[in-house]
């Protein structure tokens, strides 16, 4: 079976996209539309709207995010999302092995040998 490109980019996103939220939220606390409009900026990062809300409570759930409401001149309240000292750890974790990691992988598919 061969993977078309959708195909790879899924298999890509399930490992870095919620770093990616998490990174995004080190720098402020943002509400899931404005999460969604940040990754969206990557086109490849975000593929609908309908993957990030089970994500962002998964990361909820695991203790890497915590949420506040917080009224809306424009509508009803908006749920804030930001990280946890939990969060913070996973994040720095992710960030120091991610460099060797893609060095490795980078590695890897251009052929190159250490």
């Amino acid at each position: 079976m061969v993977l078309d490109e959708g195909a790879v980019l899924t298999h890509l996103r399930r490992g870095v996209l919620e770093y990616c939220i998490l990174a995004m939220i080190d720098v402020e606390p943002l509400y899931g539309l404005d999460i969604a409009r940040r990754l969206g900026e990557h086109e490849l990062l975000l593929q609908s709207e309908g993957t990030l809300y089970p994500l962002l409570a998964r990361l909820r759930r695991q203790g890497l995010v915590e949420t506040s409401r917080v009224k809306s001149a424009t509508g009803p309240p908006r749920r804030y999302y930001a990280l946890t000292a939990e969060g913070r750890t996973a994040l720095a974790t992710f960030r120091s092995t991610w460099p060797a990691f893609r060095g490795a992988v980078d590695s890897a598919v251009s052929g190159e040998r250490s």
